[in-house]
């Protein structure tokens, strides 16, 4: 029996454009998506508050306590500004939930928030981070030695790149399989055999991708344009928790948490406000779109 909504959404387009530039990042026109669904809303926001305190005893996976300033650490950060997004979401945002893979300061591995956000039915993944700067090696008297470089300043979007595709498939025919009914082979909704699998998967890799740029477009513009903070813009990257989410994702470096003044910044009551204040207009101008798209 073949799938039932693989079927309606094959007849409903004959063609998917699936060739996009590597090094451009065009907006993304809403209105050109034909998978969105009719009375499409955005209902669930994954926050991930990067890193954590320690790993949980037990639990596998690899952890991390993040970047460090000369007073601060990003667990503390992250934790602080997804707590007061995930308020301002759902006072701002009406009919939309926020779910956070962390609220404590105990550390999540990638696969478990990655689990979270896909369990959840997120429709949105924003993981929130603090950068920092490698050391710079400099030789003194014929030995190396490591000086702190706090050059570093600014926010930083980034979204998955294509050498995680093939695993972000396996994600998607997982959601898949587990919305609709298996069939008689144990396949249904993601048989990789299948060539309406094969079409309707690129189709929604292409969306995702599409809508996770744009997303994070629409939060750098903010930063930018709004608050006047200086970016390094928008790039792909292998990042293992967003490839793994089944959904449009971004990963935000809110500042450079080494360089003092960012440092400063992140731990401020205006600071946190102020990127709170942005991801939020920057979501409410995302979900208008998406919905626009879907009357």
């Amino acid at each position: 029996m073949k799938n039932k909504i693989l079927k309606r959404l094959i007849c409903t387009f004959s063609l998917v454009l699936i060739s996009f530039s590597l090094f451009s990042f065009p907006l993304y026109n809403f209105k050109n998506d034909t998978l969105t669904s009719s009375g499409y809303k955005l209902r669930t926001v994954i926050i991930d508050a990067g890193h954590g305190e320690y790993a949980p005893p037990g639990v596998g996976g690899h952890y991390s306590r993040g970047a460090s300033g000369s007073y601060s650490n990003e667990r503390d950060v992250t934790l602080a500004i997804a707590l007061k997004l995930q308020t301002a979401i759902e006072k701002d945002l009406e009919g939309v939930k926020v779910v956070l893979t962390r609220n404590t300061s105990e550390d999540v591995s990638w696969e478990k928030r990655s689990e979270i956000a896909n369990e959840s039915h997120g429709d949105v993944f924003i993981s929130i981070h603090c950068n920092s700067l490698p050391d710079k090696v400099e030789y003194s008297h014929g030995r190396r030695i490591h000086v702190p470089d706090r050059s570093g300043k600014g926010v930083l979007l980034l979204v998955y790149g294509f050498h995680r595709t093939k695993e972000e498939e396996s994600v998607i025919r997982k959601k898949l399989n587990e919305d609709e009914a298996v069939d008689e082979t144990g396949n249904g909704g993601g048989d990789p055999n299948d060539p309406t699998t094969v079409i309707l998967m690129n189709a929604i890799k292409t969306k995702y991708r599409k809508q996770s740029i744009h997303l994070a477009d629409l939060i750098n513009t903010e930063f930018v344009d709004h608050d006047g903070r200086h970016s390094d813009g928008v790039i792909e990257q292998g990042v293992l928790v967003l490839c793994h989410s089944a959904m449009p994702s971004v990963l935000v470096e809110t500042g450079f948490i080494n360089n003092p003044d960012d440092e400063a910044y992140l731990n401020s009551e205006s600071g946190q406000d102020e990127i709170v204040a942005s991801l939020v207009r920057a979501l409410t101008n995302y979900k208008k779109e998406v919905e626009d798209a879907a009357e």
